[in-house]
């Protein structure tokens, strides 16, 4: 633009990024002496940014702006805020005396506006999603961009090939958070059979500010580890097999199937228990099916187990439409506390500072002391009730049985009933009873 004999140079709109440097051209051809150099920010009134006066000032009025070295003219403002935005104008005087040395240098000003517009890049990427089946809902949101983001959704094969999912069943929302911007897009994509995909991307991109994110979903499939490909009754093509008993659970590999229990996988006789099962990182997320023996299954993720009378081994498949895997959970009952407490032990499992169920020394030498006392009780009241009833518990040493004839009993005269025997017996530890004769 040429205005006078000064040809000044500027941009009817510059752009910037927030947070970088921000660039307003204002530049003049031919070169001229300064003899002052002014910047505004045009509003509801004009803002001083920036002065310069060669002989004695230099002065930032915005400690974030600056003369360009570019051509000493133009402005920078470092770092860029949002509202930097808006209607700039330059002013810029110079000493002209129309070619003729003689006459006296005349100043002259010239002005030049332009419009500075920020750019946002987006702030947050964001990706939510459902699934059922073979049936995805996918839901993308960039939020805090300025101008609005653009979105698109690409997949991945799992030899590294990416393509863009074609713009059908999609949904897109764009609304204004302040001066930014939220954009949100969603898309329904159904497997196909036998589709094997990595992973699919929301790719959020911002040409403005030469700004892509990528926020991607990893498809994974159950797994399991020490697993062997078996065939079950319950499904018609083989699946991968394992034990819990056989999951260390050290491999830190996306997928693998947890399986927790509670109280425990040991419990009492006649105790409930709660099976749950997990697995991280699996996409789409798996069903679950429990059984045992040949029962109907149980679809979901906790199994409850109401009174256990008997050790039993259930089974849970975890399926996804990338694979499944079928893992055997026991149950085991402890008979009591100190099967419990042997079992333990012989299995390695008591740490040092668990507390053993069982008889301690103190325990024992209560029960020996009040078996001692009841003997003791038992033996008085034996011995009460022979004085008593006047016989003995124990025999004294046989002697030869001694029959009395009734008959060859002598009879004597006295003053003193007579007594006889009533019976014949044998003295075996009895004494004998006698009865006044009639």
């Amino acid at each position: 633009t040429l205005i006078g004999t000064v040809d000044l140079k500027y941009d009817d709109v510059s752009y910037a990024t927030v947070h970088q440097s921000a660039f307003l051209r204002c530049g003049m051809m031919p070169v001229q002496p300064i003899k002052e150099l002014w910047w505004f920010k045009i509003g509801a009134s004009e803002e001083r940014v920036y002065y310069y006066d060669p002989t004695s000032v230099d002065a930032a009025l915005m400690k974030r702006a600056k003369r360009s070295s570019r051509d000493n003219t133009s402005l920078e403002i470092h770092p860029t805020h949002l509202s930097d935005e808006g209607e700039y104008k330059c002013r810029i005087v110079v000493w002209d005396n129309t070619g003729n040395s003689t006459e006296p240098s005349v100043p002259i000003s010239k002005e030049a506006r332009m419009m500075l517009k920020v750019n946002v890049p987006p702030e947050k990427v964001e990706i939510t999603h459902l699934t059922s089946g073979r049936n995805l809902s996918l839901r993308c949101k960039s939020e805090g961009a300025k101008p609005p983001a653009n979105i698109l959704w690409t997949k991945t094969s799992p030899d590294g090939v990416e393509t863009e999912i074609p713009d059908l069943s999609k949904t897109r929302e764009i609304e204004p958070a302040g001066e930014l911007y939220d954009t949100a897009e969603q898309i329904f994509y159904q497997l196909e059979e036998n589709e094997m995909i990595a992973k699919i991307s929301c790719v959020v991109r911002h040409h403005n500010t030469n700004t892509t994110i990528y926020k991607n979903i990893t498809f994974v499939s159950p797994a399991i580890q020490n697993a062997l490909k078996v065939t079950i009754q319950r499904f018609a093509e083989p699946v991968l097999y394992s034990s819990i008993e056989n999951q260390d659970g050290q491999d830190n590999k996306a997928g693998l199937v947890k399986i927790s229990a509670d109280p425990g996988f040991k419990v009492p006789y006649n105790t409930s228990v709660t099976l749950k099962a997990a697995a991280p990182g699996v996409f789409p997320e798996p069903r679950y099916l429990w059984w045992v023996g040949d029962q109907t299954g149980i679809a979901g993720r906790e199994l409850r187990i109401d009174n256990l009378e008997e050790d039993k081994s259930y089974y849970v498949l975890a399926e996804n439409p990338l694979g499944r895997v079928v893992l055997e959970v026991p149950v085991h009952i402890t008979t009591s506390d100190y099967s419990q407490w042997n079992d333990s032990s012989r299995d390695g499992d008591v740490n040092e500072g668990d507390t053993t169920e069982g008889l301690d020394t103190g325990a024992i030498i209560g029960i020996v002391i009040g078996a001692l006392i009841a003997v003791f009780f038992i033996g008085f009241a034996v011995w009460y009730w022979t004085i008593r009833d006047g016989t003995q518990v124990f025999s004294p040493k046989k002697e030869k049985p001694h029959t009395i004839d009734e008959e060859t009993v002598p009879f004597r005269s006295t003053e003193k009933p007579l007594l006889r025997t009533i019976s014949t017996q044998t003295l075996e530890g009895r004494r004998s009873r006698r009865e006044p004769s009639i």
